[in-house]
């Protein structure tokens, strides 16, 4: 079962303009309960006029957290408190720059799905050291 932003959003690289949505996918257990088990959240992401597309999948595992009825939509986060909000066009950008950084070329034409934790730990790394570099200078 899949849930997903309605409608794509743009968002522009330099010249370049970027669709994104925003997905939730989940299991159901067979019998007359029918649980939702494995949930993951999905952002999409494809180059206007490239034909490739990326789907960065966030899953549960130990110490990974997604939306399974209790988080809002987009929310992926550490149990250590780190957090991004997919639905956010920064997070997005920076999910996008390290993706095409690690070889992501919009312009191959086959989808690619890949894990978005690794990408995650780069981008709030990231950001948390540019969070220190700046209270440094402030103080």
């Amino acid at each position: 079962m899949a849930r997903s932003s309605r409608k794509a959003r743009r968002l522009i690289v330099g010249d370049a303009t970027f669709r994104w949505t925003v997905g939730h996918l989940h299991d159901v257990t067979e019998g007359p309960a029918g649980r939702y088990q494995d949930c993951r959240e999905t952002l999409t992401l494809r180059r206007d006029g490239a034909p490739g597309r990326l789907v960065l999948v966030f899953g549960g595992a130990a110490g990974r957290l997604v939306p399974d009825g209790i988080l809002e939509s987009g929310a992926v986060g550490t149990t250590g408190g780190t957090w991004l909000n997919l639905h956010e066009p920064g997070a997005v950008r920076a999910l996008l720059d390290e993706a095409r950084a690690r070889g992501w070329r919009p312009e191959d034409p086959a989808a690619t799905e890949t894990d978005g934790w690794p990408l995650f730990d780069t981008v709030t790394a990231r950001r948390d050291a540019g969070r220190s570099g700046t209270e440094q200078q402030s103080n």
